[in-house]
């Protein structure tokens, strides 16, 4: 398995990451316009749609309601991703529930009670998700959260007090979530506690709050006991930078005896850490030497931690009850790849299981325990099937210094004859990095990777220094370096697939969003020759101005940005983040760069996008910019996705000599803006003619 139902309650104790998703893909025949230009003497396969790749899925984020009673999904309804509905004992009469026209619905959960769905949205990409609930017997839905220029925030549900929960809510003062209680029936909000100083809260089952977070001066978190609704003045617990994002309590028992830590306090990796409440023992439950404990199990009564994950190159399970690891060793028999459960009924007696067998379509499965039967509930991409996906190759490279980056590698279909996972002879190679930079790439089907690989590319995500999962040494090995060691990662896993004959020195090209966006810019400005072409998706040029427009919900924690990226706030670091800022290199970029932009991005703004792109064209450098007016980190809607990804394969194609599949159609149906550089774009001048003429 890869993922799993979380544990009940977290806290908000680490850094947000500014990370991007990935898309998925399907089979589609080529078009007259694709003009692939690779030579190669084998039959070319089939090229994967764009549509298919990008677009909506048939259905996914299946769930079961706690009391088992109910079926939901989301899905697409009049070409928006919607929330649906269907009886457990009769999946076809499914209805939709939700009525979103512009934005898809992303995330969705079940009240507790199981009288209601509830979802979050923003506006634009704003980021200022609102809670809206959906009353199953009426189908009436309400805004549960009427705010303007608010985020909330889920701080506490309950297994007893199943009609309400606690949220956060920053409508008072945009930097701190004040807790309220929230009736999910009447939408009565009544405040708990208001927040002035804390980045987090830590409620037990009876919805009181146990726990508050706070940053301290040396870039880790205080954790006060709450007794009575009063917030002690000293904490009890405390970490500094290094175990900052590695250390954070994960819930307590429904009983309230029992406090559950991700800990790495005394050690590298994170493990599991049972705590006695009332005398403070503390019992190591799992511990891996090379990645941190990822997921768990819950006793969905109870609380107790059935069996936990460690995800180091593939995720692995253990079980620690009996029942659950029988479950676990059924579904391993019937189902090839990766699996996981990812919704489980109140009694535990039903599971909603996916399966990702990588290189064929994803499934989803109701499990019936009592049963023991297993039966399809939906494939996610149904044009999957067939489609020549490419498998999945987990690495260990070596930094300079000696650092192992865990690392995964796709090649093109038809280029491995014996699957060693080098090809027969080198391709054209995109290095393709992850957002964050606190966030990490792992083993499975992704989108983009099966994308670039059908287009002709080999195709390499790194797990650079700084990347989570695998320690706080390796965090911390990351510290203060940005645009150097942790750019150091990436050119010399550059240089290992050019010495492996993986790719030819020429042909290697850099992709990434947010982090991976600005490592983009480091590439073309900090080693100008490396690559052969860049493409960012909103990633930051000037880190003294990101630093400035982080959001304010941000600010609690903007300490750790402090002492990991740099401090504006002195001399020597202010001096540090601009020598570090790509924008002021600027006049070292010599290959041609694709920049894609969200307007209303309220983690890495537009003017990051404005600034970099001004100072080429002032030079005269090559630079194709596209902005989205109605996006924000990323782009949530489909067609703008699909417009980008048209526009990225075919700069790609220009620059690698890769298959496209032409532009066509996809401008006029996004809100893209090509603000400047349509000449650098093998048909992109024509598409954008085609679409002003039907205008």
């Amino acid at each position: 398995m890869k993922t799993s139902t979380k544990m009940r309650l977290a806290a908000a104790t680490a850094i947000a990451a500014l990370a991007l998703g990935s898309g998925t893909a399907a089979l589609a025949g080529q078009k007259k316009d694709q003009a692939p230009t690779m030579t190669d003497t084998k039959p070319a396969a089939p090229l994967i749609s764009r549509d298919a790749l990008f677009g909506n899925p048939s259905r996914s984020s299946g769930q079961l309601s706690p009391d088992g009673k109910w079926l939901s999904w989301l899905a697409p309804k009049d070409g928006v991703m919607n929330v649906w509905l269907a009886p457990a004992s009769d999946p076809a009469a499914a209805r939709a529930m939700t009525e979103a026209t512009d934005r898809p619905i992303r995330q969705y959960f079940w009240a507790p009670d199981s009288k209601s769905l509830l979802y979050v949205q923003d506006k634009g990409g704003d980021e200022n998700f609102l809670l809206y609930g959906i009353d199953i017997a009426t189908g009436k839905e309400t805004t549960l959260t009427p705010f303007e220029k608010t985020r909330v925030q889920i701080v506490g549900t309950s297994e007893h007090r199943r009609d309400k929960v606690l949220v956060g809510l920053n409508n008072r003062d945009a930097r701190f979530h004040d807790v309220y209680l929230l009736d999910l029936n009447t939408g009565q909000l009544t405040e708990v506690m208001e927040n002035n100083r804390y980045a987090g809260f830590l409620a037990d089952d009876s919805l009181t709050l146990r726990m508050a977070i706070a940053p301290n001066a040396a870039g880790g978190m205080d954790f006060f006991p709450i007794v009575d609704g009063k917030v002690a003045e000293t904490p009890a617990e405390s970490t500094t930078l290094e175990d900052a994002l590695t250390t954070s309590p994960a819930g307590y028992t429904t009983d309230g005896k029992t406090l559950y830590w991700i800990d790495s306090r005394g050690r590298n990796t994170a493990a599991l850490i049972a705590q006695d409440v009332a005398s403070g023992e503390r019992k190591v439950i799992a511990a891996d030497d090379k990645a941190d404990i990822g997921g768990t199990l819950t006793d969905p009564a109870t609380g107790v931690v059935q069996a936990y994950s460690v995800d180091y190159l593939k995720t692995e399970w253990t079980a620690i009850d009996p029942a659950i690891k029988a479950s676990l060793d059924f579904l391993d028999s019937k189902l090839e790849g990766e699996f996981g459960v990812q919704s489980r009924t109140q009694d535990d007696s039903k599971w909603i299981v996916w399966n990702d067998p990588v290189t064929s379509p994803s499934k989803t499965y109701i499990y019936d325990r009592t049963a023991g039967t297993l039966t399809e509930f939906y494939t996610t991409r149904p044009e999957l099937a067939g489609a020549p996906l490419q498998p999945m190759h987990a690495l260990e490279l070596k930094s300079r210094d000696g650092l192992t980056l865990p690392s995964y590698l796709t090649l093109p279909p038809g280029s491995d004859a014996d699957g060693d996972g080098v090809p027969d002879h080198p391709v054209p190679m995109v290095l393709l990095v992850h957002g964050g930079p606190w966030a990490r790439d792992g083993y499975g089907y992704n989108g983009y990777h099966q994308w670039l690989a059908n287009r002709g590319y080999a195709v390499l995500s790194v797990n650079y220094r700084g990347s989570t999962g695998f320690g706080k040494d390796f965090i911390t090995a990351a510290n203060l370096q940005w645009g150097r060691k942790m750019h150091d990662d990436l050119i010399d896993a550059t240089q290992w697939a050019i010495d492996s004959g993986i790719a030819p020195k020429d042909k290697v090209a850099i992709m990434g969003g947010s982090y991976g966006g600005y490592a983009t810019l480091a590439g073309l400005t900090f080693t100008p020759t490396t690559f052969a072409c860049g493409v960012d998706i909103v990633g930051p040029s000037n880190l003294e101005t990101l630093l400035k427009t982080i959001p304010p919900y941000w600010v609690p924690v903007v300490e750790q940005f402090h002492q990991r990226m740099g401090n504006p706030n002195t001399p020597e670091g202010l001096a540090m983040l601009k020598e570090r800022s790509p924008l002021y290199s600027a006049d070292k970029i010599v290959r041609p760069l694709l920049i894609g932009q969200g307007a209303n991005d309220p983690r890495v703004n537009k003017a990051e996008s404005d600034q970099i792109a001004d100072a080429m064209k002032a030079r005269n450098i090559p630079v194709t910019y596209i902005l989205f007016p109605d996006e924000g980190h990323g782009f949530a809607k489909p067609t703008n996705n699909i417009a980008f990804n048209a526009i990225t394969e075919n700069f790609l194609s220009t620059c690698l000599g890769g298959r496209s599949e032409g532009i066509g159609a996809t401008l006029g149906g996004s809100t893209a803006e090509v603000v400047d550089g349509a000449q650098y774009v093998h048909g992109l001048e024509a598409a954008l003619a085609v679409e002003e003429a039907a205008e």
